[in-house]
């Protein structure tokens, strides 16, 4: 639908609206202004003034030359690009693909001759919206950044600095998932009152950066903007495996968003386009969900469920996604690394005996020289000192004679600075800076852009895939390599990261295709590669390196607002240590997701064998439930230290929460806690699937609106089914 609008200036304008029948937007353009989007919004929130919004609206493509920055305004935003200023609408176009809708917008500019298509795109039922564009030009121009993430207008009409808020999360090693609630006050971000003398703002902003090849090592890739007059949500997810930037920054009165991938300033990134090149713009979605009735964490729960429908939609299709087999993993407080035939054979017994369905071998697989491997792999050939008598292909033999099926890990990027494939390539083939190869920790950095590296590595893993007749590889990446490579060439280093971090999602993809079923995880140092690029490739992702069971339990519950539960791989460490309750809460950490069995489970007793068994009984019995299953945090999105945590999976009219009570050093729980339903209502009792002696300690109250949970402690949890209705 396009209206015609009374001009800001001496035109008239035209006001494009768009959208399915859950999210809506607005493009106001004309002839003497770039087409801005002026608003978007849920159906179910009052329809936004988008007059008033005109003000403060920003280009749907925001993009600046190196030539020319910013037009109107300094510093260090992303918005206000000068070239963004130029640009005009020349054409629209609808379209509609079964249940998803695209409005692709088309822009140019006389001055440059930079020509792009800016893409749109809706899935039905759904408030995400994703959207890119695609760069041309006609003359020769120098890319310093380039976005579709942007929106204005949020916090109109309000104070701001205190009633807008943004959510964030910290992502360090081992501790992944850390959420946070700030105000823009809190934060650093005031209105400084210099738009009563005709300023924009205050040029400053709130931001998050994250730079080389680790894309979630610092902060995940996913943020919120809460309008806490409304309880209304903007979520965001920038679709970058590498490098990405977000920022927060007033602007008439009001606050903008933008979220983009690589960028000068941030990342060393620049791309010089002549005729007929094409720059694509990394990806973006962003969740417009309104404030629930029922407070803060229902809206949460709405989120997350609109988030992991959508990524189910546009990820790339696999038949673990619904299968979720067990997976016993010899690595975490197993062998950490340090495999033998003679180690590996009595875990075997054991992880079958469990009812474990796949059993991947970790790193050392190919290490002759025990424990002195970092810094000389490459080649991956199998250790022959490790497995005498068969090699390891007898340890893969013993793996399928039980029924199981058999996984390796590879840490493919990477070539140790002794390994003799480091000669064997050539330089161009490796990541390089100003005519040196970059090393980092003893290794060197493959660029997949090359056509010798990537032949190297399909040779590596069609060999193993077919001599072995692999199921599963688990892909690492344990090193950052930094701003990226010149290529030899002189390139922008990030230009040239982004585009290796885009062939590494091609070459998995590639190695699917050839092997039908195999199933690829993907990790990089634990959660460090946490990113929804990489989550619309990767059947599982693993989370965290974590070896601490009751430090597992706030990263397990926290991922599914970033990962569907089917794709997340947590572990579930026991071993003949633990008693009865430790070994249950282990496992209920891992029963919402995919479960990743660890430890020494050669140690266990008969007793605790048959706690395992029923716990995993426990998860089969759910994990159908858990590949539709839709995110709830009934307690709040978990603390690092939070004495009692809780996390649901809704799939329809049935509900499965985990429940822990945790008394770590400085921190003693309370022996019962009420866990409240956001926006929900039980039908009939609590049913507690895991651990069975566990049944009278929880019972709905409060006519439904509610669970009371009573645990022995000091570390134990629960997993309870329960029937709910909406509010």
């Amino acid at each position: 639908m396009t209206v015609m609008l009374p001009g800001l200036v001496d035109d008239v304008e035209e006001r494009l609206e768009w959208g399915n029948d859950v999210l809506r937007l607005t493009v106001d353009h004309g002839p003497g202004s770039a087409p801005r989007l002026t608003a978007l919004w849920h159906v179910d929130e009052e329809r936004p003034d988008a007059d008033a919004l005109r003000r403060s609206a920003l280009p749907v493509l925001e993009l600046a030359l190196a030539g020319e920055g910013r037009q109107g305004t300094s510093g260090k935003r992303h918005v206000d690009g000068a070239l963004a200023q130029r640009l005009r609408l020349v054409d629209s176009t609808a379209e509609r693909d079964g249940d998803v809708e695209r409005l692709l917008l088309h822009l140019a500019e006389t001055v440059t001759g930079v020509r792009a298509t800016v893409h749109l795109e809706l899935v039905a039922g759904l408030p995400v919206l994703r959207s890119w564009a695609e760069i041309t030009t006609e003359g020769d121009v120098l890319l310093d950044h380039a976005t579709t993430g942007v929106v204005a207008g949020i916090g109109h009409g309000t104070r701001w600095e205190q009633e807008v808020a943004v959510w964030e999360a910290a992502n360090p090693w081992s501790g992944e998932f850390r959420w946070r609630r700030s105000t823009l006050a809190e934060r650093g971000l005031f209105d400084v009152g210099m738009t009563r003398y005709g300023q924009v703002g205050s040029k400053n902003r709130v931001s998050l950066t994250s730079t080389g090849a680790w894309s979630t090592s610092e902060h995940l890739a996913l943020g919120i903007v809460e309008e806490s007059a409304t309880g209304r949500m903007l979520a965001w997810q920038v679709e970058s495996n590498s490098t990405w930037h977000a920022e927060l920054g007033d602007r008439f009165d009001d606050v903008y968003l933008l979220v983009t991938g690589p960028t000068a300033r941030e990342h060393q990134w620049s791309v010089r386009l002549a005729p007929g090149d094409v720059h694509l713009t990394t990806p973006v979605r962003l969740a417009v969900v309104p404030g629930s009735p029922s407070g803060t964490d229902a809206t949460l729960a709405d989120v997350g469920a609109a988030l992991t429908l959508h990524r189910r939609r546009t990820r790339r299709s696999h038949p673990d996604h619904v299968r979720l087999p067990v997976v016993y993993n010899d690595f975490l407080n197993g062998l950490m690394s340090d495999p033998t035939t003679e180690r590996e054979l009595p875990l075997i017994a054991a992880a079958a005996d469990l009812g474990a369905e796949v059993y991947v071998i970790d790193a050392g697989w190919y290490d002759d020289e025990r424990g002195g491997w970092w810094d000389s792999v490459g080649a991956w050939e199998p250790s022959t000192d490790r497995f005498p008598d068969g090699g390891l292909g007898r340890v893969i033999e013993a793996i399928r004679a039980t029924g199981m099926k058999p996984g390796l890990w590879l840490e493919p990027e990477m070539v140790g600075v002794r390994s003799p494939l480091a000669q064997e390539l050539p330089d161009a083939a490796f990541f390089q800076r100003g005519g040196d190869r970059v090393a980092e920790w003893g290794r060197f950095q493959l660029d997949l852009r090359h056509p010798a590296a990537r032949a190297h590595l399909d040779a590596v893993v069609d060999r193993l895939v077919d001599e072995f007749d692999l199921a599963y590889l688990k892909l690492d990446h344990n090193v950052d390599i930094g701003p990226g490579t010149d290529a030899g060439v002189g390139e922008a280093p990030g230009h040239g990261l982004a585009q290796h971090a885009r062939e590494v999602l091609s070459w998995v993809s590639a190695v699917m295709d050839r092997h039908p079923g195999l199933v690829v995880e993907g990790c990089a140092a634990g959660g460090s590669r946490t990113d929804a690029a990489s989550g619309a490739v990767f059947p599982v992702q693993s989370l965290t390196d974590q070896q601490d069971f009751r430090l597992t339990a706030p990263i397990a519950a926290a991922a599914p607002l970033v990962i569907t539960p089917e794709q997340a791989g947590v572990w579930a460490s026991v071993d003949g240590t633990m008693r009865p309750e430790e070994i249950a809460f282990s496992l209920v950490s891992a029963t919402l997701a995919r479960v990743h069995l660890a430890g020494r489970v050669d140690t266990l007793d008969v007793a605790q064998r048959e706690l395992v068994r029923t716990g995993l009984a426990a998860h089969r019995e759910v994990r159908s439930a858990v590949a539709r299953s839709t995110p709830l945090w009934p307690l709040g999105l978990p603390g690092w230290r939070d004495p009692w945590v809780a996390q649901g999976a809704r799939d329809g009219a049935d509900l499965y929460l985990a429940v822990w009570r945790r008394d770590l050093d400085d921190v003693s729980a309370p022996a019962t806690v009420r866990v409240p339903l956001p926006g929900l209502r039980a039908e009939g009792d609590a049913e507690v699937l895991f651990p069975t002696w566990g049944s009278d300690e929880v019972s709905v109250v409060d006519d439904g609106a509610a669970l009371a949970v009573r645990l022995p402690g000091p570390v134990s949890a629960r997993l309870v089914r329960l029937t709910v209705r909406d509010l």
